[in-house]
Formats: C-alpha cells, structure tokens, sequence
C-alpha cells in the first residue's frame, strides 16, 4: 500500500486524535504567542486559545464546540480591539463541520450565525459607520460579499461531505442486509438440500437393508433344514447391495459435482417391475394392478416421486407386516393424474406405528410427504380396516 494511502487509513482510524493534535497545534501558532508577548495581551490568548481547542470535538460534538467559539468570537468583538484575532479564521472549519456532522437545524443555524458574524466583523473593524464616500461603500460592500461567499463555500462542502458520508452509510447498510439475506438463503438452501439427501439416503439405503435383512433371516433359518437354500439367498443378498452401492455412489456423485454421475437416469415408474421382483425374493407376495393410460407424461421428478412412494411402501411391508404378507400395487391414471394405493394385509396397526416411529426417526412417512407436496399432491397412511396397512398418495399432472 502507498504511504499517503496508509497516512489516510490511519487518519480516518485515529479521527479523535487528529482532531486532538490539529486542535493543539493551532493553538501553539495562534493562541501561544500573545502568552509570550506579555500580560497585555491575556484575553487575546484565553480567547484564542478558546476558538482554537474547540477544533478538537468538531467532529465528536460539533454542536458544543460550535457553541464555544462562536461565544469566544462574540467576546472578541467586543474585546479586542483593532483588527480582531488571527484564529477568527477556523470559523469556516466549524461552519463546515457543522454542515458535515451535525443535525440539520445545527447546521443552517451555524450557517446563519456565521453570516452575521461575518457581517459584525466587517463592521467592527473597518468602520463601515464612518464611511461617506460612495467608492468605500463599494469597496465595503464588494468585501462583506466576499467573506459571506466564503462563508458560504465552506458551508457548501461540508454539506456535500455530510450527503457523501450518508450515502456512503445507505450502500454499507444496504451491503450489511444484502450479505444478512445471502447468508438466510444459503442456510435454507442448505437445510433443503440435507432434506432431500435424507430422503433418497432412507430411500435407498432403508429398501435394500430391509431385503437383505429378511433374506439373511430367511436364509438361517431355512439352511438348518435345507442347505442349498443358503447359496441362492446370500446370491440374492450380494446383487441388493450391489444395487444399493451403485445407487449410493449415485447420489455421492452428484453431491461431488460429478457430471457422468449426475446424468445418469433416475429410477421411473417403468422401474417398478424390478423393484416389485426384489420385494417378492424378500418373501411378500406382491401384485400390480395398473387401470388407465397417462394423458401425458408425468415430469422426471413426479415420476420419481411416485417410485419412491412405492419402494417406501414395500419397504414397510417388509419391515412391519409379518411373515408370508402379501401386498397390492394399485396404480390409476385418471384425468387429473396418478393415483397410487399399497395396501398389505399383515399387522396393520403395528405397522402403522412403525412407519412412523421407525428407527429411521420417523424418515419414511415424513420424506414421502415431502416429495408429494413438491409436486402438490396428497399423502394418506394408515391402518386398514379388517387389518393390513394402506397407503394412498396422488400425483396431479403440472399444467402448463
């Protein structure tokens, strides 16, 4: 950084301390020498040095030390005589600190004060009240427009620094808020994000375990008797997790921003045959009735949607509805969209408590309302009546 960009910083750091030093420095050019010049001249110093000090809370307190000078200029007037005193000058740095720090009414009435000051030390010291001839009343008046133009100019850049200083104050503001808003929209868009990386991580991970699961229970019990049923389960159990790794490597993919991951397909509703193949070698009869043509394509991720209902669904059944369940697929395309029903007829009430209170923290049902309301639709799970469980979710088309 430049040494004068260094000086500015520091100053605009330290503003109480410059304000302090310019204060005492003024003092010393021009209140110290009528101390050296003897007692004759003790009120021009105390006077002086009155308007000089209040240099240094100009900016802090702007109203206070105006007030202070402008008594000590007043006094002056009446007080010294001859041509006044040298330090009358830093009335234009308080008519500009007045204009560039105080509030508005401080300032114009700075304004004016300095203007009939302006005018009184004119008069004093010049002897405007003797004047007759018409060439000094020009020259006096072409003088007293002179100091009020002054006057008027400092007045005009301290209220060109104080619109500055506020503006400046609006866009750091404004900065402040905007960075506040980005940083909301980057928590929520991360809180919806860990949600949807909750839902395909249960999806994925909750169907495949519970398969795997009820084949290796299967498998230890049915080996004691038979075991050739051994070597076929654990097959069936190697080829669920290998789907379930390719699935999760899937969704790692596309968390790392891998492009050939994230342009693979997703699961369809055209997926339900081999999703239903897998929960059928878990042991649950299932059947799928389908009633009905699309009137157009549901979006990839309705269709999605409604795949993962179904997988959810058939998980729980596996989980909760008991030995040699069987379930029902049930999918009706009407003209307002799709309409899914899995309905078991194993331990209805229980498994309706479980698929709430799972050990999932409540995941399944949850994540399955979730996808639906993306998409507007509806969800209702509960006990069937004569027993079972019962799972209702409809799909709206998008219209356009």
């Amino acid at each position: 950084m430049l040494l004068h960009r260094r000086i500015y910083a520091w100053m605009q750091a330290n503003r109480a301390k410059v304000d302090l030093w310019q204060a005492l420095g003024c003092s010393l050019f021009f209140a110290v020498p009528f101390l050296l010049a003897g007692g004759a001249y003790l009120i021009e110093f105390v006077l002086s040095a009155a308007i000089c000090m209040t240099l240094a809370w100009r900016r802090s307190r702007p109203v206070a030390s105006a007030a202070v000078q402008a008594a000590a200029c007043i006094l002056s007037l009446f007080l010294v005589p001859v041509t006044g005193l040298p330090a009358d000058i830093f009335v234009l740095v308080t008519v500009y600190s007045l204009a560039a720090f105080a509030p508005r009414w401080a300032s114009l009435a700075g304004l004016a004060l300095a203007l009939t000051g302006g005018a009184l030390f004119l008069f004093r010291y010049f002897e405007f009240p003797y004047i007759t001839d018409a060439q000094e009343v020009l020259i006096y008046g072409v003088g007293l427009t002179a100091i009020e133009a002054v006057v008027l100019v400092a007045w005009t850049f301290g209220d060109l620094a104080r619109t500055r200083r506020l503006a400046m104050q609006a866009l750091e503001d404004r900065a402040r808020r905007l960075e506040v808003e980005r940083q909301q929209e980057r928590d929520l868009a991360a809180a919806d994000e860990r949600s949807h990386i909750a839902r395909e991580m249960h999806d994925i991970v909750a169907h495949s375990l519970s398969v795997i699961i009820t084949q290796a229970d299967g498998a230890r019990y049915a080996s004691a008797e038979n075991p050739e049923i051994a070597p076929k389960t654990l097959g069936l159990i190697a080829e669920t997790g290998r789907g379930s790794l390719r699935e999760m490597r899937r969704l790692l993919g596309v968390l790392r921003g891998d492009e050939a991951a994230s342009t693979r397909p997703l699961p369809t509703l055209a997926d339900v045959d081999a999703l239903v193949d897998s929960v059928r070698r878990g042991g649950v009869e299932v059947t799928v009735r389908a009633e009905g043509a699309p009137r157009r394509p549901l979006p990839p991720g309705a269709e999605l949607t409604a795949y993962r209902v179904i997988q959810e669904s058939l998980t729980n059944v596996l989980k909760h509805a008991g030995h040699r369940a069987r379930a029902e697929v049930a999918l009706k395309w009407s003209a307002r969209g799709l309409d899914l029903t899995v309905r078991d007829d194993g331990h209805g009430a229980a498994a309706g408590v479980a698929g709430i209170n799972d050990d999932g923290g409540g995941q399944g049902i949850k994540g399955m309302g979730e996808r639906l309301a993306l998409y507007d639709g509806t969800l209702k799970a509960a006990p069937a009546a004569g027993g079972g469980f019962r799972v209702e979710a409809f799909i709206p088309y998008t219209e356009a």
